[in-house]
């Protein structure tokens, strides 16, 4: 039997009821802010490394339809990986959110959040035009 948890407890009734708001000692496991950061600061820049080559792709686009257009592959993938290593940041940062510091909270949500921005703000844009 536990030593909390004393057979005299269980007869006198004197089980202390748990509180509400007592916190408990949950917390991440070791390194789980740094691999949120890593891999936060990877979305972050795999996304901007597919701007430059999107701006080349519709520059090619504009221009003549012979050529053959290698940027925009590399846009779309630059922005894809850069998806799968926000949704990589985002899952433990959602999942441990009320035991990490502040700043690594919004560092993980901050690529899904872009991610968001960019999808309702061309969704807005489509409705309109």
């Amino acid at each position: 039997m536990s030593p909390d948890l004393q057979r005299e407890d269980w007869d006198s009734g004197a089980v202390k009821p748990l509180r509400n708001d007592a916190k408990s000692d949950w917390s991440a496991p070791l390194g789980t802010s740094q691999r949120i950061r890593n891999r936060a600061i990877w979305a972050v820049a795999l996304f901007t490394a597919s701007v430059p080559p999107a701006f080349v792709a519709l520059g090619i686009a504009e221009v003549t339809a012979d050529q053959v257009n290698v940027a925009l592959p590399l846009a779309i993938g630059f922005w894809l990986i850069g998806l799968l290593c926000a949704l990589w940041a985002a899952f433990p940062t959602l999942r441990y959110w009320e035991v990490l510091p502040p700043a690594t909270r919004w560092l993980g949500a901050l690529p899904m959040l872009s991610v968001s921005l960019f999808f309702s703000a061309t969704l807005v844009a489509a409705l309109f035009f």
